[in-house]
């Protein structure tokens, strides 16, 4: 478009435009201040608060105060099925999906065992022991686009995941840990640095000592070679050919496990790290 006939729209459009008067013309963004307060709708006199009582003085009333009434939690009985429910452990859930995506984008090392550590140590999950985080689960979502072969250790975890991982050839664990040692593996760099010993792990309550001792969750207390025949056993309910490890050239990093007692891979219970001095003392034999 040429500039004359831009500038012959513009006054064409002026003439049809009204003249600029006080009634078509409006002030300037903050240019008028309110000389009220603005709290409340009498101009700040009560400040928004209401006349007298603790609505005023802000004596606010305590979380579950009725004003004098049985509260609601005292006007139905107690059901059995809650009993406990604020001591159970809790294990907040990482999908297969999410794995993948953490060792493509190169924040986990699939080269090297995978454990709660290298999981916490990404900086992207939070493990809180002072909320009865016992460790994570792990989740199928995402198993079929899942294609990396790995040797990972989490704390619950349902066939479908084991398949899913053991049908790439890759290991698959679940182990406890007590709320002592989760404070240094969710944070092995705070722990060091209190110059402290590394904490024995400490065997599963009674409760969890079915769980972790059974060959079908690959508990870390269940026995080998009983491993062995259920994983030959899951091949053939989801219908694959289980690799053999024997015979990967990774043989070495799969079968690399911890005592039951560990924390740390390659750390022992009862050493102390010294960051500062870039030094290990270990124990007396």
């Amino acid at each position: 478009m040429s500039i004359k006939h831009t500038t012959e729209k513009a006054l064409q459009m002026l003439r049809t435009l009204p003249r600029v008067t006080i009634g078509n013309i409006r002030d300037n963004p903050q240019s008028k201040q309110n000389v009220k307060r603005g709290r409340g709708q009498h101009g700040g006199d009560k400040h928004g608060a209401g006349n007298k009582g603790s609505g005023q003085r802000q004596n606010y009333m305590r979380l579950g105060y009725e004003t004098g009434n049985t509260p609601f939690y005292m006007r139905f009985s107690y059901e059995p099925y809650y009993k406990g429910h604020h001591l159970k452990r809790e294990y907040p859930p990482i999908s297969l999906h999410q794995l993948q995506k953490l060792i493509d984008t190169d924040r986990l090392n699939y080269r090297a065992p995978i454990d709660l550590t290298t999981i916490c140590n990404t900086g992207l999950f939070e493990i809180r022991p002072d909320l009865l985080h016992h460790g994570v689960q792990l989740t199928d979502e995402g198993a079929d686009d899942f294609k990396t072969k790995i040797n990972i250790e989490v704390q619950h975890a349902p066939e479908s995941v084991i398949a899913a991982i053991e049908r790439n050839g890759g290991v698959i664990r679940t182990a406890y840990y007590d709320p002592h040692s989760l404070y240094a593996v969710v944070n092995p760099k705070k722990w060091f640095e209190k110059g402290v010993p590394i904490p024995r792990r400490m065997l599963p309550p009674q409760d969890a000592v079915k769980y972790y001792t059974d060959p079908r969750n690959r508990g870390y207390l269940a026995d080998p070679e009983k491993i062995s025949q259920e994983r030959l056993v899951l091949a053939q309910k989801y219908g694959y050919t289980l690799p053999k490890i024997e015979d990967d050239p990774d043989y070495a990093m799969l079968t690399e496990t911890k005592d039951p007692r560990q924390i740390f891979y390659g750390l022992n219970p009862g050493w102390v790290i010294s960051l500062k001095d870039r030094a290990i003392i270990r124990e007396k034999q």
